[in-house]
């Protein structure tokens, strides 16, 4: 499973960190990733990071938001700066090990303006 922490609420321009682990398996090979869903919306994907830790972010959260992992810990990170109200939403850490999708439950992000 994945387990996620982090989240809340923060005003426009502040930041937050999600945290996402992996327990029961080895993460350290497979490609993480952040989605958000927005109510009325489609799960979107804005943050990626494969094995090697090449990493890339999606659409307007380039340039203010850092996805990194540390597989020591079978973690992955999503650093979130100066924060939009357009970036409020439920946000969900996701991975396939050997052919297993693994959602995480979702943190909500909530950001005032």
């Amino acid at each position: 499973q994945l387990v996620e922490s982090g989240g809340g609420l923060v005003q426009a321009g502040g930041s937050l960190k999600l945290s996402c682990t992996a327990l029961g398996f080895a993460s350290r090979l497979n490609t993480m990733a952040w989605y958000r869903h927005t109510p009325g919306d489609q799960r979107v994907r804005v943050a990626v990071i494969d094995a090697t830790g090449s990493s890339r972010l999606v659409g307007s959260v380039t340039g203010r938001f850092v996805i990194s992992r540390d597989n020591a810990k079978n973690a992955v990170y999503l650093q979130m700066n100066d924060l939009k109200p357009g970036d409020t939403g439920i946000y969900t850490c996701y991975t396939n090990s050997l052919g297993l999708d693994y959602w995480g439950k979702g943190l909500l992000v909530n950001v005032s303006s």
